[in-house]
C-alpha cells in the first residue's frame, strides 16, 4: 500500500487542521493505521491509531481529548482532526499502516508539516 498525507500548514494557536491519508490498494481497509510525528531535533513519536474498521481508536496522552482519527474505508482515507492546537505540536506528521494490527507499522507516507505560531 502506498500512502500519501496532506492537509498540513500554518495555524496559529488555538486553531484547527485536519490532516488526510489517502492509501492505494484495496487492502486499505484491512490495516489498521496510525499516526506519528516528529519536531525538529526530537525522536519521532505516536500520535493516534485506528483499528481497520474504526471501532477503537488510541491517543497519545499530549492530544488525548483534542485530536481525533478517524478513516473512511470507501474512500481509503484516513483522518486527523486537530483542534486547540499549541506550538509544540509543530512537527512533520506521518501515517503508517499497520498491517497485522500490532502495532508495527510497515507502510509509510510522506510527511506533511505543521507549523503553529504562538
Amino acid at each position: 500500500v502506498q500512502l500519501q498525507a496532506f492537509g498540513g500548514g500554518l495555524v496559529q494557536a488555538g486553531g484547527s487542521l485536519r490532516l488526510s491519508c489517502a492509501a492505494s490498494g484495496r487492502t486499505f481497509s484491512s490495516y489498521a493505521m496510525g499516526w506519528f510525528r516528529q519536531a525538529p531535533g526530537k525522536e519521532r513519536e505516536f500520535v493516534a491509531a485506528i483499528s481497520w474498521s474504526g471501532g477503537s481508536t488510541y491517543y497519545a496522552d499530549s492530544v488525548k481529548g483534542r485530536f481525533t482519527i478517524s478513516r473512511d474505508n470507501a474512500k481509503n482515507t484516513v483522518y486527523l482532526q486537530m483542534n486547540s492546537l499549541k506550538p509544540e505540536d509543530t512537527a512533520v506528521y506521518y501515517c503508517a499502516a499497520d498491517p497485522g494490527a500490532t502495532m508495527t507499522y510497515k507502510h509509510w507516507g510522506q510527511g506533511t508539516l505543521v507549523t503553529v505560531s504562538s
